[in-house]
This record gives structure tokens, sequence and C-alpha cells, in this order.
């Protein structure tokens, strides 16, 4: 059986079909996540540890050629071409990618449990 056969059989079985709803569930899945976390999550963590953007939470390492720090925010800082280290955006892509880690990881456990009762 070549490649092409066998890539026929895949796509009529109906398993592109599952795949391509999947991954756009997952894709927005991913936006309500980020929005979550960023939008309800992170600002009460902030105002917690003493009123800290994470938005605006960066290290210049460089200042930049258009204009000299100190900088309000990190889309200043960008503007005027610092280069910079971006703890805020990490640390709220961190607890993004936990959140949907164990979500995928509950919805597997429940498909398995699905399985094994029938």
């Amino acid at each position: 059986m070549g490649v092409v056969q066998e890539f026929k059989e895949f796509a009529v079985k109906g398993n592109v079909l599952d795949m391509a709803i999947g991954i756009i569930i997952g894709a927005e899945f991913g936006k309500i996540v980020n929005s979550l976390v960023a939008d309800v999550i992170m600002p009460p963590i902030g105002l917690i540890i003493g009123s800290v953007d994470f938005k605006n939470l960066f290290v210049v390492l460089k200042e930049g050629v258009n204009q000299v720090g100190p900088y309000s925010t990190l889309a200043d800082a960008q503007k005027a071409g610092a280069v910079t280290v971006n703890l805020g955006v990490f640390i709220t892509t961190m607890i993004s990618f936990t959140i949907v880690a164990f979500s995928v990881f509950l919805l597997v456990k429940l498909v398995n449990q699905a399985r094994t009762r029938i």
C-alpha cells in the first residue's frame, strides 16, 4: 500500500475532520484561558504583591536609541528600541500554559475513564 492510498484512507475515515475540529476548538480555548489569566487572575495577584502590573513587569538590558529610560510601560520601552526581558509576559504565559495543560490532563483522564467503562 502506497503513501497516497494510506492518506486517502486516513482522510476518508473522518480523522482529518476530527483533528481540524480539535485544533479549532483548542485555539479558541487557548484564547479564553489567556483572557482568564491576563484579565482575571493576574490583576489581583499583582495587587496582592504590591500593585505590580504584570503587563509592564520588565527589565531593561540596553537603553533605546530613540529615548533613554526610565520607561513607564513595556510599550514605551519597545517603542524607544530598548532591549528588555519581559518577565511579566513570561509569568502570564506560564500560568496560561499550566491551566491549559491541566485542562487537557483532565480531559484525557475523563476520556480514558469513559473508554474503560465501555
